[in-house]
């Protein structure tokens, strides 16, 4: 039957491909065979690593067009033909990129791996992995069509065509389809349950960016904080505040680890400010010598744990929380970027924006590429966070909490989000799924969230990827088995391999100390939240100035 399908991997199977509201331009096919890809597990989310071996697969591109808007977007499907385990399944991109890049092409080799068909989408951005080159189709005048397709457009396109690509191969569509992506994929999956609730009968959605408005235009907060205050502490001096903070609320789950794992605790409990004056060794001075803890480090980071806040101190989004990577420069978090970077390589430390939080507040915000978000006044700030939001809200949010429809179609949706992520404060996915729960008394049902003490932005950190979430996933879509709980390993700080479980929000995993085995999972159990939501959470001095 093998040889069958790779017969059909040509154009003419997939002719007479339709879509409603736009034109294909071209339709590819082209046979991959003998493919053979080493995956691994944090570029798959919520599923293990894994070795592909010689799989083969029909390559299916293809390009269209929604007429009078001028885009040209290009949806790559990868449908095996051998093995095909009669599902399908999307993957998300990140960043300001949809899809068709190296995160979104190792999801899909995983994806053939296991048997799936597979797709991405560009949005009609190509190879961009910023939005300068199509943000503004004229000076000062944002592409909203362009905007739209990154939005949701392009995602309900490319379900339909995959699904249609699907059935022109095998002859039948998907007996089940999914969805499996993290922070910009993330975003996109809660999109499609919010707007296309039959695309996808199951939907994996990560540290999602949603509330994006708000949380992209916030991220530059720590940047807006140090600009105001005219100083730039170096970034050891935040990494030993941050380690500090481990020290002391390490223990407050009753296991030492190295993991934060009640952060609103940790809140209440360490003070920044506390650290001031007390001496480090610094590598990122010219001569490597020693500096006191200043002031303005343990106010940037209170201020960047507790969030932006308009200029009379009313707050306006959470913050990342105590435990994550601040600078960029910890071992525990390499490569990963921080939002209070600072860069003193000249002897001179100064601000270290992220690249895209600068783009967006240039390009869809001020409109204009050469804006200087350097020299923002906190009212002019606070003016670009409300425009962004009366603008923007409609198109990039993804905060609807109505999912009735995704529901009653019997849609599933799991989503997880790190306590020590450095990039989108996980207070956006909680309020979330509170709002959503509010509204809809019965969400455990069809829609459950998982945090992950210890775990940053999609991987990284002590704390490894819920691995097996997937799985689950499918087996609460096929079967309706709800998942009560799911393992994940921990690196902690003493070198050992943990084994615990983590638990659907509110509840918390909880160790039982008369088991006296941290690293067993056999010593871990599902138990209430202790405290109130973090939404929004500030202390009365949250600048210290």
């Amino acid at each position: 039957m093998s040889a069958f399908f790779a017969s059909l991997c040509v154009p003419g199977t997939f002719g007479g491909l339709s879509l409603h509201g736009a034109e294909i331009l071209s339709v590819s096919a082209s046979l991959v065979t003998n493919y053979t890809a080493s995956v691994a597990a944090v570029f798959r989310i919520t599923q293990p690593s894994t070795e592909v071996q010689n799989a083969t697969f029909c390559n299916v591109t293809v390009t269209y067009t929604h007429p009078g808007q001028n885009d040209n977007i290009i949806t790559e499907a990868w449908l095996p033909t051998e093995d095909w385990n009669g599902r399908f399944l999307a993957v998300g991109g990140g960043g300001f990129a949809a899809g068709r890049g190296f995160l979104s092409f190792e999801n899909m080799k995983g994806a053939i791996g296991d048997g799936y068909a597979t797709i991405t989408t560009d949005s009609g951005f190509g190879d961009a992995q910023e939005p300068t080159p199509w943000a503004l189709v004229s000076p000062g005048n944002v592409n909203l069509y362009n905007l739209q397709n990154l939005a949701h457009v392009s995602l309900n396109d490319e379900a339909i065509i995959g699904k249609a690509l699907i059935k022109n191969l095998y002859g039948k569509g998907p007996e089940y389809s999914y969805w499996n992506g993290c922070s910009q994929g993330g975003r996109q999956g809660l999109a499609l349950a919010q707007r296309y609730p039959k695309a996808y009968d199951g939907i994996s959605a990560a540290a999602p960016a949603i509330y994006w408005s708000d949380f992209f235009t916030s991220s530059h907060w720590p940047q807006q904080f140090m600009n105001n205050l005219g100083t730039y502490p170096y970034g050891c001096e935040i990494d030993a505040i941050t380690a500090a903070a481990v020290a002391v609320c390490d223990g407050l789950d009753g296991v030492v680890d190295g993991i934060i794992a009640d952060p609103d605790a940790c809140l209440a409990r360490f003070d920044p400010f506390s650290l001031v004056g007390k001496v480090i060794d610094c590598n990122q001075t010219i001569d490597g010598s020693q500096v006191d803890i200043s002031h303005a480090a343990a106010a940037t980071v209170n201020a960047t744990w507790h969030g932006a806040s308009k200029p009379n101190g009313t707050p306006i989004w959470p913050g990342v929380l105590p435990g994550a990577d601040l600078t960029g420069l910890s071992q525990t978090f390499p490569g990963q970027v921080s939002l209070a970077a600072t860069n003193c390589t000249t002897g001179t430390c100064v601000g270290a924006p992220i690249f895209l939080t600068v783009k967006w507040l240039q390009m869809f915000l001020a409109k204009d590429p050469s804006f200087d978000v350097a020299n923002l006044t906190h009212v002019e700030y606070d003016r670009l966070i409300h425009a962004g939001k009366q603008q923007f809200a409609s198109f990039m949010d993804t905060a609807d909490p109505d999912l009735s429809d995704f529901r009653d179609v019997g849609g599933k949706m799991i989503t997880f989000h790190g306590l020590a992520d450095n990039v989108i404060p996980p207070g956006g996915s909680e309020k979330y799924y509170q709002e959503v729960s509010a509204l809809l008394p019965d969400t455990p049902s069809f829609y459950r969230y998982f945090e992950v003490p210890g775990l940053g932005h999609c991987f990284g950190g002590r704390a490894g990827q819920p691995s097996s979430l997937f799985e689950q996933l499918r087996a609460w879509v096929e079967n309706g088995t709800a998942p009560g709980q799911t393992p994940i390993d921990v690196n902690a700080a003493d070198g050992t391999v943990h084994h615990r479980i983590l638990c659907p929000y509110p509840h918390v995993s909880v160790f039982d100390e008369g088991c006296g085995d941290a690293a067993a999972v056999a010593c871990w159990s599902c138990g209430e939240r202790g405290g109130s939501s973090r939404f929004l959470k500030r202390s009365d001095n949250q600048t210290g100035l």
